[in-house]
């Protein structure tokens, strides 16, 4: 049996279920498009296509990472992705965020982030490359010719970072090293307009009684 007669049998199938019980394909389809917005809406899902650091803050694990680099020289040249992400090109910078992105969300949903995030090797290979692209000037320096810098391919050799070990972020990173950090607030999942609902009916009970 070839592709084109497996393919054809299934869309007859396919058709025939649809013809046969519409009602209930069509409330499928309508829960199925229902959650998939609700997901898009909850997730802020059209924020992860800027630059802008406040994206990082949708997960509230990230305060201690966005405080640090606010008030760090970073600041006023870079954002998140500035220094976090491929900037090759548009595709790679794109699908290195959405692999990226999924881990993280999997790792937030199920509560399993560790006590101090660490950088993983993909991470460390995007960092150090934004670092040369930037600071392109410095490593045409002879003083640096002699050291043994990381190499990409290999993956040895020193990271700019272990030498300055507070840029950006400082050395203390954990969950809890900076607990009262100003950063913003994610905004509620709850429609405004509810919110105005109950606060209208909270105010009508108040007077009832």
């Amino acid at each position: 049996m070839d592709k084109t007669t497996v393919f054809h049998r299934l869309y007859s199938a396919g058709l025939s279920i649809i013809r046969e019980y519409p009602l209930l394909i069509a409330t499928l389809a309508g829960v199925v498009l229902g959650l998939l917005l609700i997901i898009i809406h909850v997730s802020n899902f059209f924020s992860y296509l800027s630059d802008r650091p406040e994206t990082c803050m949708n997960c509230h694990i990230m305060g201690t990472q966005y405080a640090t680099w606010m008030h760090s020289a970073h600041r006023e040249v870079t954002t998140c992705n500035d220094c976090h992400v491929p900037q090759d090109n548009i595709v790679k910078k794109y699908m290195f965020k959405a692999m990226d992105g999924l881990r993280h969300s999997y790792v937030f949903t199920l509560r399993a982030e560790p006590q101090a995030i660490m950088i993983k090797k993909q991470g460390e290979r995007a960092v150090s490359d934004n670092c040369k692209r930037c600071h392109e000037l410095l490593f045409l320096s002879p003083a640096l010719k002699n050291e043994n810098l990381y190499n990409v391919d290999t993956s040895e050799g020193r990271l700019c970072w272990h030498c300055h070990r507070e840029t950006p972020h400082g050395s203390l990173r954990s969950l809890s090293s900076n607990p009262y950090a100003r950063v913003p607030t994610t905004e509620s999942m709850i429609p405004k307009w509810l919110v105005d609902t109950l606060k209208k009916e909270q105010a009508k009970q108040s007077n009832r009684k």
